[in-house]
């Protein structure tokens, strides 16, 4: 599980010394065990409900932006990654947004500002597969969704994979 910290809303909190050792323990993410917070809480020497209790408030201020899983696609088969980009109009974008980031294949789906006449597209939705084909097969399904507020869309495959982390102290 990994913790993504931001300090976009805590201007006003200050990270302790049992803040950070947190924060240098989950930092790569949780331990993949039973009782990862009990496994935290032995890592950093303080107590399993105050361990619980601090991610709480940093969460709650912001230091910690969210919790959860992040799969490896890579090693559950799905090496087919399409970035599909569709051009959506402004008034259906949130809208369009709302339906297409609902759909369980998609990872995540954003909306980016436009570039015309050049980069006409403006909502984002990440896509897997296991081949080209089934990723093609989805964006048909997302495209079928849109149906009329789809003005335009393109596949852009990945061809290397990046690493993702979050804030490092």
């Amino acid at each position: 599980m990994n913790i993504l910290a931001t300090q976009q809303n805590s201007e006003n909190y200050i990270l302790d010394e049992s803040d950070r050792k947190i924060i240098s323990v989950t930092q790569t993410g949780l331990p993949l065990t039973l009782h990862p917070y009990n496994d935290v809480a032995e890592q950093t020497g303080l107590d399993v409900n105050e361990v619980i209790s601090r991610m709480k408030n940093m969460t709650d201020q912001g230091i910690i932006r969210r919790s959860g899983v992040v799969p490896n696609h890579y090693k559950l088969g799905f090496k087919s990654n399409g970035m599909s980009v569709w051009h959506v109009q402004e008034e259906k974008i949130t809208q369009s947004g709302e339906k297409v980031g609902a759909l369980d294949f998609v990872s995540h789906c954003y909306q980016r500002p436009q570039f015309l006449p050049e980069w006409p597209y403006n909502l984002f939705a990440m896509v897997h597969g296991k081949t080209h084909d089934e990723v093609h097969e989805k964006v048909k399904k997302i495209a079928d969704l849109l149906a009329g507020d789809n003005l335009a869309h393109q596949v852009l495959f990945s061809t290397r994979i990046l690493k993702k982390t979050g804030l490092r102290i």
